[in-house]
């Protein structure tokens, strides 16, 4: 499927599985920050909508303002932080280099990159819009050592 000219029916008609759509006041600030910070790719970007992929990942961005009747909108907040409680886990994803292109894209790390018990290494990172993106890769088997 051509994510760059694929219709909206054929493109939701295909969508299996597990999905994320995050609401955003500005689609193409926070696809810039993606593409930045996570080595996205933004596919269909729009004011209005953006398709991202990671590897056979995928995520769609959509304006506030798309959502005029969506019961969602009423439960946002006027600022961020818009997912408290919900951390976006990127994995594959190399944490010390998003950390190192952090700042530089208007985002805050809230956690340097740090190796965890459960044999992954991760930071994370708060997006303008809130959300807390968690990129990781397994520990190598150096790291892993006492």
């Amino acid at each position: 499927m051509d994510l760059e000219t694929v219709s909206a029916e054929d493109f939701g008609a295909s969508l299996k599985g597990f999905g994320l759509n995050l609401l955003v006041p500005d689609v193409k600030r926070t696809a810039a920050f993606l593409e930045t910070v996570f080595a996205m790719t933004a596919h269909r970007l729009s004011a209005d909508f953006a398709i991202l992929s990671q590897g056979d990942t995928l995520l769609q961005l959509h304006a506030d303002s798309t959502y005029h009747s969506n019961p969602l909108l009423g439960l946002l907040p006027e600022t961020p932080p818009r997912g408290a409680g919900l951390e976006i886990r990127l994995y594959e994803c190399d944490p010390d280099a998003a950390a190192a292109r952090c700042n530089a894209a208007g985002g805050t790390l809230l956690q340097a990159p740090t190796n965890k018990p459960h044999g992954l290494r991760e930071a994370y990172i708060l997006c303008q819009d809130g959300y807390a993106w968690v990129p990781s890769r397994p520990l190598t088997s150096e790291e892993t050592k006492p």
